[in-house]
């Protein structure tokens, strides 16, 4: 079993299993482990450090993986038994599942603990996982099946304003594998930061600030290598397209703006909002048929604006309490969604590509066009989709997600599912 285990991960078992001994109150075994284990030197168990009781915690979380894994099991087991049993799919019935993968009025768990508002809240792509960002200065990662809080990492001096970033002018980067530990901290930023988002790759990573600076950083020698500078007023945000060759912005000066991230310069302005827009989003492949029906664009024109600029359209939402849709290659409004009461905060697609989800100030997430629901009060701050893949079936489309969280100025995290 040692030869499974590198040297740092033995040291930090048997430092484990001293703790634990020395809590529990066997010391005669703590220090025959002592003795026969001289590498951890000079430990000495303090109940008061975060580190103590890691074995308990090991141990109860595998627990609650193997209660997951009994679960799954049991899902699937019924979903091949569904599966077998199931007739021919209609057109009729495609469309009722659809609607089922729409957020529920009610949410399935709200997780309190945060001590002040969320501000951003992220999935895992793989697992059950679920990070939030909170003007408490703390990211908290939670269970998000479960609703228990796996644990809080605490690093940032002023409120994180998204999972790795915060007003305290630092970026940092936690790795998730090695025990959620702070392995770089990214400096630079003159004032708050608002957004980063990795690049294709995950070896480099952009980042929006109030000091009305774009910043490309390496993430393996935490140097800034790049800044640009889109706007003159606070930048919200800066998300990547999916080939990392463009960056999408919004900023305080009414304005979204796309610029190419080699070169810096400006590829479209889209102006038209009457107050800061608060986000900034590509529309994903997916919901392109959909959006070109809405705005009656014919697939040959599109494909020939794809095929100048990579993508097609973007959509914002703003302080003016409504939602844009621009031609991302002429930087022409297409379509404005009017209905919420607020602030528009955040904007992300269905998987499926058939609904938008919008995030507001009026307590309210909006999914156009089929319901709106009441998840917090007063504000909605985030919403994010997170990944429960369907089993069966080999389309893209059978393979949709069905949990949703939102986080808001109530210090709440909600779970929403169908």
């Amino acid at each position: 079993m040692a030869g499974q285990l590198s040297s740092r991960q033995q040291l930090d078992l048997h430092k484990s299993m001293l703790d634990y001994l020395y809590n529990a109150g066997f010391m005669r075994t703590y220090n025959e482990l002592r003795a026969e284990a001289p590498e951890v030197g000079e430990f000495v168990p303090d109940p008061t450090s975060p580190s103590s009781g890691l074995l308990v915690k090991k141990w109860t979380s595998i627990i609650r993986m193997q209660r997951k894994v009994m679960d799954l099991e049991a899902r699937l087991a019924q979903a091949h038994e569904d599966l077998a049993n199931a007739g021919p799919a209609s057109s009729e019935g495609s469309k009722r599942v659809n609607k089922e993968w729409i957020p529920s009025a009610t949410p399935k768990l709200t997780l309190p603990g945060h001590r002040d508002k969320i501000n951003a809240i992220s999935f895992h792509p793989q697992y059950s996982v679920l990070a939030s960002a909170s003007v408490d200065a703390t990211v908290k990662i939670w269970d998000w099946e479960t609703g228990e809080c796996e644990r809080t990492l605490k690093g940032h001096t002023k409120a994180v304003t998204d999972s790795t970033c915060s007003d305290d002018l630092f970026i940092k980067l936690w790795n998730v594998p090695d025990d959620y530990k702070n392995f770089a901290t990214l400096r630079g930023h003159e004032h708050s930061i608002s957004s980063v988002f990795f690049l294709p790759g995950d070896n480099q990573l952009i980042s929006a600030s109030r000091d009305n600076t774009v910043r490309v950083w390496d993430v393996q020698t935490s140097h800034c290598v790049k800044v640009l500078k889109p706007h003159t007023e606070w930048i919200r945000s800066a998300l990547p397209s999916a080939d990392g060759r463009l960056i999408l912005t919004c900023s305080d000066d009414h304005t979204a703006r796309i610029t190419d991230l080699e070169s810096g310069a400006m590829k479209t302005e889209m102006r038209g909002h009457d107050n800061r827009i608060e986000c900034a989003v590509f529309v994903p492949q997916a919901s392109i048929p959909a959006v070109r029906e809405l705005v009656a664009v014919p697939a040959t024109v599109q494909s020939s604006k794809v095929d100048q600029l990579g993508i097609s359209f973007v959509l914002t939402g703003s302080r003016d309490k409504t939602i844009k849709l621009w031609d991302a290659l002429r930087g022409q409004c297409l379509w404005t969604f009017v209905g919420h009461d607020g602030w528009v905060q955040e904007l992300t697609f269905h998987p499926c590509g058939k609904f938008l989800l919008s995030a507001a100030d009026d307590h309210t997430v909006r999914v156009w066009d089929l319901k709106t629901v009441e998840a917090h009060s007063p504000f909605v701050q985030c919403v994010s989709w997170g990944p429960t893949p369907i089993v069966e079936g080999n389309d893209e489309s059978d393979r949709i997600v069905n949990v949703v969280a939102t986080g808001g100025t109530d210090k709440l995290i909600k779970i929403w599912r169908p």
